[in-house]
């Protein structure tokens, strides 16, 4: 089996030695989306709410350009700058997700890259 790299204009290119996202199988593992806006290249907003939208927003624009949904998600992580965000974080990220709904693990991190509230990655399957 190869891997296939996936990658879309509608997220923020990836800065480094990685891809946006890679197809192993019918598995999709999305690299951490930082909450850049692609159109602007800036982080969407100052706030933990903005910045979760925007990283799932990335998230699902990635998964769309694999031809999967957030339904597709299996699992995900988030990492935040700050734990006390979490609820903020949550009240977000649950209007991007249906029931059932993927595993998670959310935990602080020192330090995020740029300096970002949040950065969010996951693995999506096809059914």
């Amino acid at each position: 089996m190869s891997n296939e790299a996936i990658s879309t204009p509608a997220a923020p290119a990836a800065i480094g030695p990685y891809s946006q996202a890679i197809r192993a199988g019918q598995t999709v593992y999305v690299s951490g989306q930082l909450p850049i806006d692609p159109a602007t290249g800036a982080f969407a907003g100052d706030g933990i709410q903005s910045q979760t939208r925007q990283s799932l927003t990335n998230i699902q624009a990635i998964l769309a350009q694999a031809g999967m949904t957030m339904a597709d998600v299996v699992k995900t992580t988030v990492l935040l700058a700050y734990i006390a965000d979490f609820g903020a974080m949550n009240d977000v990220y649950a209007q991007f997700f249906t029931e059932p709904y993927p595993a998670r693990a959310a935990f602080q991190a020192a330090a995020l890259p740029k300096g970002a509230k949040v950065e969010i990655e996951c693995v999506a399957v096809r059914p």
